[in-house]
């Protein structure tokens, strides 16, 4: 049986398996490919990557738990870029609630040719950095917008297109920033973020895009790890890695505080776990005692 990997943490995610859809091309276009975004993301003089010696230690500060935020978004911007881009051109239903065409998000006139060109990753990157930056969105809600999407292009059986992907993206967005985030952004708010869209059309984007996830919201923390992971994994395929900071000593003295928290917790619950062996032993052995001296 096929699992959905947004609701199964042992399936494969579907932007990675896409994005080694490029295995296929010849390998120098790959690599030039690869090198673009990489130097689109790094300042020159900072391409060389560091490698941690006997001396130093490299970290980012990017962990399951706190995911760096830029960083975060610009691989979750880039998992949508190989959606688009190594989408299955099989004539599958554009659904109107997601066509730009007859939903747009600006005044502007949406181009006739609006569904023939795949965005580029920095397009696709400033539409969800600009959300995430009006709203004040966590690196975790970008995440699990893309846990939303992937469920999304899944449950309703649909591509994500150069016609769509904006209008799919916001909503994954507006759910994911409402169900994660402590104090959620309104959809009026996201009005003012893009001036041009409806309250009403807003409220409608949330209605259909719910329906059509069958009102599962739920995220097991071990899928959003697997996500998280398997957009590192991403990264460093396409060379767009965490930024590395040597080891200082006040960050060392911090992890090992918090290693040592983590131990003395687990200490406790290995001693109270011992407790309880040892009282059942001592339940079977009083139990038992009348039969074996008999």
């Amino acid at each position: 049986m096929e699992y959905n990997p947004s609701d199964h943490p042992r399936a494969s995610t579907i932007f990675l398996s896409k994005s080694q859809t490029d295995v296929a091309v010849p390998n120098k276009k790959v690599r030039e490919k690869r090198k673009s975004l990489y130097i689109n993301h790094h300042p020159p003089g900072q391409t060389r990557r560091k490698y941690s010696s006997c001396s130093t230690i490299f970290l980012d500060d990017s962990t399951v738990s706190q995911p760096n935020l830029k960083y975060t978004i610009k691989c979750v911007a880039l998992a949508i870029y190989y959606h688009i881009k190594n989408r299955d051109i099989d004539g599958r239903m554009l659904l109107d609630i997601f066509d730009e065409k007859l939903h747009p998000l600006s005044k502007s006139e949406v181009p006739s040719d609006y569904d023939k060109h795949d965005p580029e990753q920095k397009q696709i990157y400033r539409f969800v950095r600009t959300l995430f930056s009006a709203a004040q969105l966590t690196a975790e809600c970008a995440i699990v917008t893309l846990v939303y999407l992937e469920r999304l292009l899944t449950y309703a059986e649909i591509d994500i297109c150069p016609a769509n992907w904006k209008r799919i993206v916001l909503g994954a967005i507006l759910l994911a920033s409402k169900v994660w985030d402590d104090q959620a952004v309104w959809n009026v708010d996201y009005c003012q973020i893009l001036k041009d869209i409806t309250v009403e059309d807003m409220n409608e984007l949330e209605r259909q895009f719910l329906e059509l996830l069958q009102f599962n919201i739920n995220v097991p923390s071990s899928v959003y790890a697997k996500y998280y992971f398997d957009l590192r994994s991403l990264s460093e395929a396409n060379n767009l890695s965490f930024p590395l900071e040597p080891l200082s000593r006040d960050k060392a003295q911090k992890l090992e505080a918090i290693s040592r928290l983590c131990d003395d917790k687990y200490k406790d619950l290995r001693k109270a776990a011992k407790k309880r062996s040892v009282s059942a032993d001592n339940l079977t052995v009083v139990r038992w005692a009348p039969a074996i001296i008999s």
